[in-house]
């Protein structure tokens, strides 16, 4: 079995999972998400500790278990603390500003580029050259952080553009004569 499949997913109070046939479903103070439950993998819940076991013996069956487990964990820690990634932005003039659920951005080209957040996604700028996406799901938290780095990715020769603070750029040295 999974190494992460064995190891159990703790409900803390005030979440409520409900189990279904065709939905995980977890709610909470954070909102609500759901997962699409897997015919692989069998789910109990036992006095608040949810157990995720594979159905047949497969490899298939094996990965899904942690899968699944990895998936409902993620689901709990989102509506009860949150996830949130954090960018930077490096260069002359680059700045960002939030105003409401849109998000400003001045970074070198002609013209400012506005990126609508969705519905659970928030997004601050504490500072003009820092911006913090918020959210409950994991997933789409990062991938809008994702998105906002594609916008103007950190270029190899000076380090430019947008990047995420733990992100280490690698600098090549110019061409030398």
């Amino acid at each position: 079995m999974s190494r992460v499949g064995k190891a159990a997913v703790t409900v803390p109070s005030g979440v409520e999972v409900t189990l279904g046939q065709e939905l995980i479903s977890v709610k909470g103070k954070g909102g609500a998400l759901s997962v699409a439950a897997n015919a692989l993998v069998s789910v109990k819940n036992d006095a608040g500790k949810l157990s995720f076991t594979p159905v047949e013996e497969s490899q298939a069956a094996n990965a899904m278990s942690g899968t699944m487990r990895q998936l409902v964990n993620n689901m709990v820690v989102g509506v009860t603390q949150g996830f949130e990634k954090k960018l930077n932005l490096v260069g002359v003039g680059y700045k960002a500003a939030a105003q409401g659920s849109k998000l400003n951005l001045a970074i070198g080209y002609s013209h400012p580029v506005n990126i609508d957040m969705p519905a659970g996604i928030t997004v601050a700028t504490p500072t003009p050259t820092e911006i913090i996406v918020k959210g409950a799901d994991r997933q789409r938290v990062g991938q809008i952080a994702a998105e906002i780095r594609a916008v103007r990715p950190p270029e190899p020769y000076k380090g430019k553009g947008i990047r995420y603070t733990d992100e280490v750029i690698v600098i090549k040295e110019t061409k030398k004569k």
